[in-house]
């Protein structure tokens, strides 16, 4: 398998100096930015909106991955889309109407992408693994960051994978949540293919270069 993608998560950033840390991350080697939009329902936080999607469009030249935690996020598609953003994940637990959901992401420009809490089987993309491009795996319970990984989520990466594989589509596996040097090897292994990492990247002690190699390295043993 290739190696695998580094997603930093900007809700890990610092925010009074956010241009500046995307565009760190960006030289770094980072392959997409994250931006973790949460509402105050569908998780107990309230984060960025399109706005945030805008300010990192003018200094991001690499895709923009907006994860959507958000209740009723048909209403929002169109205008994270016209905000900069190139994918677009939102949660199955969120949506009533998925197919519809989905195909409007499409619809306004954006790769869709469907995010999974921990608690949801992986067998419920059956019926619309031919509409996404990325699937995210919660390996925390959504809402905040720096959270420890669950590790028996590794199972569900694998189910995904096989599904994926068994279908023959070309549908992504992102990684959200306590993803580290210490985790990011297991779900590389298991079939995962973006590594979304906050805390490691944007806190690192020896800052966000630092952060990046050290997930690299440890993904390539």
């Amino acid at each position: 398998m290739e190696s695998i993608k580094i997603a930093p998560s900007i809700l890990a950033a610092d925010f009074g100096r956010l241009a500046e840390q995307v565009e760190r991350a960006q030289a770094a080697g980072a392959d997409l930015i994250h931006i973790d939009v949460m509402d105050g329902r569908f998780v107990p936080n309230i984060t960025m909106g399109p706005l945030v999607v805008e300010a990192v469009a003018r200094v991001a030249k690499i895709p923009l991955d907006v994860h959507l935690m958000i209740v009723e996020p048909d209403r929002f598609v169109q205008r994270f889309a016209d905000s900069g953003a190139d994918s677009i994940s939102v949660h199955v637990e969120a949506c009533a109407h998925l197919h519809r959901v989905l195909g409007q992401i499409g619809a306004a420009g954006c790769r869709p992408g469907l995010a999974l809490n921990p608690h949801t089987p992986a067998m419920v993309l059956a019926e619309v693994l031919d509409m996404v491009d990325i699937v995210n795996v919660m390996t925390v319970n959504p809402g905040f960051g720096g959270q420890t990984f669950i590790a028996s989520m590794t199972a569900k990466i694998r189910a995904l994978r096989a599904m994926i594989d068994t279908a023959g589509t070309d549908v992504e596996i992102e990684v959200d949540g306590g993803v580290n040097a210490d985790t990011v090897g297991s779900v590389k292994d298991a079939g995962a293919t973006i590594a979304i990492a906050g805390t490691c990247v944007f806190q690192h002690e020896k800052g966000i270069a630092a952060g990046i190699r050290e997930l690299r390295r440890a993904a390539a043993k």
